[in-house]
């Protein structure tokens, strides 16, 4: 009995020694949370502007596709992929029947217009001395101006032919595609070569009717092409749709320098154009923005309190960076653009622009 009065007693004291210390120990008081810090910023009047992303191909401004007037077998090439050529320069040569029929026709027309004045000239003599009639040294006449109308007119068909047979560079440019080689065989289907004109690149790009009802003339865009990127200008906008693909053709002319090459014709670019704006319109950083519910929300800084108000707002367009405030805000207000899970109505916070630079 005195043993199990003696464990009791152990026990109650070791249970006295475990309690006593948080008994008589002190309330902790939680530490002070700080303010948040946040940023704050006016809106701004400013134009958004929502580009989208399309695919065009580069041709130049000016091309001419060159065929041959006559068919024969090639004699000459002095063209090749790649050469700048002048207005005039001989491209190529080729052998046709037609040179040599015409020259044949002129040489019989020249001989037939020397026999002809020669002739008249014999006339002429007997003519003075009153040995044929006027009549009939009229006849000489006419003789000698229809050999020379024949003659003419064999010269022209001469020239004509030989100028066939010699192609020469309509315009001055970049030859892009040079089809024929030296004895080729080729006829007035075959093309000869493809020159582009030294004026600017273009590129053409189809777009739908809701994206081409906000193309304007004049509208700028960007072209990326191996990493460059390069500035163009809208000029042409097609008011009809393609029938294949309901889709509408523009063409921007590119800001590149004459010996910009890098755009070849026919490759396809990366463009950007302005797919919807709205212009002087009061916006506000993206990140200012908050939703809750189906609704918009903005926190305007009251300076003078150092707390802030929840302002509900009506929201229009946005990029990237800013969005539209179509009702809610007057513009003369300071709102949060640091986005935060600590805010709400009358909370205490620090300006990290006036506190924390």
């Amino acid at each position: 009995m005195k043993k199990n009065w003696i464990i009791g007693c152990a026990a109650a004291a070791l249970l006295l020694a475990a309690v006593l210390p948080r008994a008589l120990r002190k309330e902790e008081f939680a530490q002070a949370v700080a303010d948040p810090v946040v940023e704050i910023s006016s809106p701004e009047i400013r134009d958004i502007r929502l580009t989208t992303g399309l695919v065009g191909t580069v041709e130049p401004e000016s091309v001419v596709y060159v065929y041959p007037k006559a068919s024969g077998e090639v004699t000459e090439v002095n063209i090749k992929s790649g050469q700048i050529v002048e207005a005039g320069q001989l491209i190529c040569v080729i052998d046709t029947d037609q040179v040599d029929s015409a020259r044949s026709s002129l040489d019989s027309a020249k001989l037939a217009l020397r026999q002809a004045q020669e002739e008249l000239s014999r006339q002429s003599v007997l003519y003075a001395g009153g040995g044929i009639s006027q009549q009939s040294y009229q006849q000489y006449q006419d003789s000698v101006e229809s050999a020379q109308i024949a003659y003419d007119s064999a010269k022209n068909n001469y020239e004509t032919q030989v100028s066939y047979s010699q192609i020469t560079a309509p315009i001055t440019g970049l030859v892009e595609v040079c089809n024929v080689e030296k004895f080729d065989q080729i006829g007035q289907s075959n093309l000869v070569c493809v020159i582009s004109g030294q004026s600017n690149k273009v590129v053409s790009f189809s777009v739908t009717e809701r994206i081409r009802n906000q193309l304007r003339e004049g509208d700028q865009i960007t072209v990326e092409k191996d990493g460059e990127e390069y500035a163009g200008t809208i000029y042409e906008i097609s008011t009809m749709a393609d029938a294949d693909t309901g889709l509408f053709t523009a063409k921007a002319r590119l800001d590149v320098t004459e010996d910009e090459y890098k755009l070849s014709t026919g490759s396809s670019v990366k463009l950007y154009v302005v797919s919807s704006s709205v212009e002087d319109v009061l916006a506000v950083p993206v990140d200012a923005v908050y939703n809750e519910g189906g609704a918009s929300y903005v926190y305007t800084y009251d300076s003078s309190t150092g707390t802030l108000h929840k302002l509900q707002v009506e929201t229009g367009m946005q990029d990237a960076d800013w969005i539209e405030i179509t009702s809610g805000l007057e513009g003369s207000e300071q709102v949060v653009v640091t986005w935060s899970s600590e805010l709400y109505e009358g909370t205490a916070v620090r300006v990290k622009e006036a506190q924390e630079p």
